[in-house]
């Protein structure tokens, strides 16, 4: 038998949808979106915003399809998933250093070579605010207030960028390794500034800052940085903002991930049973 001879077909997912668009200031998205093959609740349904889409997309359409089966059990939700990815056929795209941070950083790039563009946090963070979410919101049944963020890594960064920028975007905001060792003087003053926000404007929004036990103590510093930034967020629970901090044991950079993925839309339904 030779596989090349029977019928096959490209492997598809249900519920699911793919788009590609171009923002205001000339820069290509590919989106990919599920949703819920049920009713949706009265409200609408939660609606999760992940970042590097390529990669972890498929992650979250299985872990949610799965568990929200036996919601009463599991503590997951129907849920509505929105990757934010790219044009292109690799999992993680050199077009997210520009999109996830504010400027380059500290360190030079380990093979000598120069860094991609950096430096667009804040026109990617307009984009997801003024383009995309209004979009999502035009032609999905999603509840406004049940809204969660998640990167990892230069995502992980970024996310904690839309908290500081934003805060009253998202409900929940899930980092997972931050790089925060990019450039972290200017990342723990927007923290250290942040106080100043919430005291303007009513915020409800929860953070988790998630981090893969081998990662705790690696040379790059990225444990101790993640740590630091916790212990600063923790004491801003009178202004709004609640924080965790999440350490998975046996996991790396890399595999955090998928328990951080896991984690994720059961720490989202919980808090929003809460709210």
């Amino acid at each position: 038998m030779n596989l090349s001879d029977l019928p096959n077909s490209p492997v598809m997912l249900p519920g699911t949808r793919q788009y590609e668009i171009v923002s205001r200031e000339d820069r290509h998205y590919r989106l990919l979106v599920s949703v819920p093959q049920t009713e949706p609740p009265p409200d609408g349904y939660p609606v999760i915003y992940a970042l590097d889409g390529n990669a972890v997309f498929g992650t979250f359409f299985e872990a949610v399809t799965m568990q929200s089966k036996r919601e009463e059990k599991t503590g997951v939700s129907p849920t509505i998933i929105v990757g934010i990815g790219y044009q292109s056929d690799h999992l993680f795209s050199s077009e997210r250093f520009f999109d996830y941070t504010t400027g380059p950083p500290v360190m030079p790039k380990p093979d000598g070579e120069e860094w991609p563009p950096h430096g667009g946090a804040a026109q990617f963070l307009s984009f997801i605010e003024t383009e995309l979410k209004p979009l999502i919101d035009t032609h999905y049944p999603i509840n406004k207030t049940k809204q969660t963020l998640f990167g990892h890594s230069l995502g992980g960064l970024f996310v904690l960028y839309a908290l500081f920028s934003c805060p009253s975007s998202f409900h929940y905001y899930i980092a997972g390794s931050p790089s925060i060792q990019w450039h972290p003087d200017k990342i723990i003053q927007l923290a250290r500034d942040f106080p100043k926000i919430l005291a303007n404007q009513h915020v409800s929004a929860h953070v988790v800052i998630g981090l893969g036990e081998q990662e705790r103590y690696h040379k790059s510093n990225i444990g101790e940085c993640a740590v630091n930034m916790y212990d600063v967020l923790k004491t801003y629970e009178r202004l709004g903002l609640t924080s965790e901090y999440v350490e998975f044991a046996g996991e790396g950079h890399g595999s955090v991930m998928l328990p951080l993925i896991n984690r994720t839309i059961r720490y989202s339904y919980n808090s929003f049973q809460n709210s």
